[in-house]
C-alpha cells in the first residue's frame, strides 16, 4: 500500500515537473546559473583567500612548520569529513551545512593573526583541524552543485565558470599582502593587516551561504529537477557512502584525486616560499590563480565543446593535461636542479632581479594553470558519472576525502625535509599515473548524450518530495544505478 502510494506520488511529481516547466530565463533565482555563481561567490571569500594566505607559504610566516602542522591536522580531519560530507550535506541541506563549514575558514585565519604576535602553534593546529571538519562540508556540497545543476552538455562550462569566480579569490587575496607589504621588502612575516582583510572576505562569504537554495528547488533550463530528495537520513547515507568505496568507477579515480592536491605544499613552500620576497610572493600568487581561471575555461571549453562525442572530449581532454603536465613538470625539474633544501637563496623580487625573476615566475605561473585544468577535468569526469545532486555529493565527497588524505601526507613530508628533487618527482609520478586510468574510466564508464540519456536525466531526478522510511532501501537503489 507504501509502495503504492510513493509510485502514485514520484509519478504525480514527475508529470507536474514536466506540464510547468520553470521560466526560460537563465538568470532565474532558481536556475542552476544562479546557484553555481553565488556557490563560485561563497567559495571566492572563503576557500579563495584561504588559498592566498597558502599561497605564500608557511601562511605568509618566516617559519613554515606551523603552518605546515596545521595543514596536516586539517588535511587529516578533511580526508574524513570529506567522505561523510555528501552525506551530511544531503541530510542537512546547503543552508546549514555550508554556513558551518565557512565558519571555519574565519577561525583559521585568526590563528595565524593570533601567531604572528604569541608565536604558538597549538592555535593554529586545532583551527586547522576544525577547518578540515568545515572544508569538508563545504566542498562537498560544492562539488554537487557544480557538477549536478548543469544539464550533461554544459558540465564543462559551469566548472570553468564556478572555478574562475573561486580563483578571482586567489587573485584578489594575493592583491592583499602584495599591497600591505609592498614596502616592507626585507620583512619576513606578513602584518597583522593581511590577516584581518583575509577575515573580513572569510566572513563575506559565510554570510552568503544563506543564500543558497536547497537543491530540490533548482530547476534545469530542461526542466528537471537536480533532485527531488528534500533531505535524506542517517541509514541511507550511511550506506551510501560504504558502497562508495566497492564503485570500480571511483577507485579508478583515487590517483588522480590523491595527487590534485599534493603538489601544494612543494609549490607553495618550495617554489614559491623560498624562490622570493615577500611582496613578490603575494604578486606571484596574483598570477598563480589568474592562471587557474585561464586553464579551467580553457579546458571547460574542449570538454563541452570541441567534439560532438562526450567520450571523445573526455580523451581528448585528458590528452590535452597529459601532455601539458609533462612539460611544465618538466621545467620544474629543470629550475628545481638549481637549488637545494637549506641553501642560503638571494630572494627574488619582481622590480630588482631582472631577468632571474622572469624564469621561476613563469614557471609557478604554468604551475597554476595546470592545477585548473587537472582539477577542471577530473570534476567533468565525476560529473559525467551521473546527474542528480544527492548522487554527486557523494562522488565528490569521497574524492575530495582522498585528496585531503594526500594533501595531509604531503604537508607532513614537507615538515620531514625531504628534498625537493625528491617531492617534485613524487607529484610527477603520481599526476602521470593517474592520466592512463582516467582514459580507461571515460572508455568504459563515461557515455555519449542520447535522447535516452538526456529522458533518463528526467527520471533519475523524479523521486518523491519527502523521504519516507519505507522508501530509503529504494533511493538507495537509484543513487547506485544513477
Amino acid at each position: 500500500m507504501v509502495t503504492a502510494k510513493a509510485d502514485e506520488e514520484k509519478a504525480t511529481n514527475f508529470k507536474v515537473l514536466q506540464e510547468s516547466p520553470p521560466s526560460s530565463s537563465y538568470f532565474r533565482y532558481n536556475s542552476p546559473l544562479v546557484q553555481v555563481g553565488l556557490i563560485g561567490l561563497v567559495c571566492f571569500c572563503c576557500p579563495g583567500m584561504f588559498n592566498a594566505l597558502s599561497g605564500m607559504g608557511g601562511g605568509g610566516q618566516v617559519n613554515h612548520k606551523a603552518a605546515n602542522n596545521a595543514n596536516t591536522a586539517l588535511y587529516t580531519t578533511f580526508a574524513v569529513f570529506g567522505v561523510l560530507g555528501g552525506g551530511i550535506y544531503n541530510i542537512l541541506g546547503p543552508k546549514l551545512t555550508l554556513f558551518a563549514g565557512c565558519s571555519t575558514y574565519i577561525l583559521y585565519a585568526g590563528s595565524f593573526l593570533y601567531y604572528n604576535h604569541q608565536k604558538h602553534q597549538a592555535f593554529a593546529i586545532v583551527a586547522g583541524a576544525l577547518l578540515g571538519i568545515g572544508a569538508g562540508l563545504l566542498w562537498a556540497g560544492q562539488g554537487a552543485m557544480m557538477t549536478s545543476y548543469p544539464t550533461p552538455g554544459r558540465k564543462g562550462s559551469y566548472i570553468a565558470m564556478f572555478w574562475s569566480i573561486f580563483n578571482m579569490g586567489g587573485v584578489i587575496g594575493g592583491l592583499i599582502p602584495f599591497i600591505m607589504n609592498y614596502n616592507r621588502i626585507e620583512a619576513s612575516s606578513v602584518n597583522d593587516g593581511t590577516y584581518i582583510g583575509f577575515m573580513v572576505f572569510m566572513t563575506i562569504g559565510t554570510i552568503l551561504t544563506l543564500s543558497i537554495l536547497h537543491p530540490s528547488k533548482v530547476i534545469r533550463e530542461d526542466g528537471t529537477r537536480c533532485t527531488e530528495m528534500k533531505y535524506s537520513s542517517v541509514r541511507v547515507e550511511s550506506v551510501a557512502i560504504m558502497k562508495l568505496f566497492l564503485d570500480w568507477r571511483l577507485l579508478l579515480l583515487v590517483p588522480a584525486a590523491w595527487a590534485s592536491n599534493f603538489f601544494y605544499s612543494y609549490q607553495f613552500n618550495n617554489v614559491n616560499g623560498v624562490l622570493f620576497n615577500l611582496r613578490t610572493r603575494g604578486l606571484n600568487n596574483v598570477f598563480y590563480w589568474g592562471a587557474q581561471m585561464i586553464g579551467s575555461i580553457g579546458i571547460g571549453y574542449v570538454m563541452d565543446f570541441s567534439f560532438k562525442s562526450r567520450r571523445t572530449r573526455g580523451l581528448v581532454g585528458v590528452a590535452i593535461v597529459g601532455v601539458l603536465g609533462t612539460a611544465i613538470w618538466g621545467g620544474g625539474l629543470a629550475n628545481q636542479v638549481g637549488y637545494k633544501r637549506n641553501e642560503k637563496l638571494v630572494l627574488l623580487d619582481f622590480k630588482d632581479s631582472g631577468s632571474d625573476f622572469a624564469g621561476p615566475f613563469v614557471l609557478y605561473f604554468s604551475y597554476g594553470l595546470l592545477d585548473a585544468m587537472f582539477q577542471s577535468m577530473v570534476y567533468w569526469v565525476i560529473g559525467a558519472l551521473a546527474n542528480d545532486a544527492a548522487v554527486l555529493s557523494r562522488y565528490n565527497g569521497f574524492y575530495k576525502g582522498v585528496q585531503s588524505a594526500g594533501a595531509a601526507v604531503a604537508w607532513q613530508i614537507d615538515v620531514h625535509n625531504v628534498s625537493y628533487v625528491s617531492e617534485l618527482a613524487v607529484n610527477w609520478a603520481l599526476c602521470t599515473i593517474s592520466y592512463p586510468l582516467l582514459v580507461v574510466l571515460i572508455i568504459l564508464a563515461v557515455k555519449d548524450e542520447s535522447v535516452e540519456d538526456l529522458e533518463g536525466t528526467s527520471k533519475e531526478v523524479a523521486l518523491p518530495a519527502a523521504v519516507p522510511e519505507s522508501m530509503e532501501d529504494s533511493n538507495v537503489a537509484v543513487s547506485k544505478s544513477s
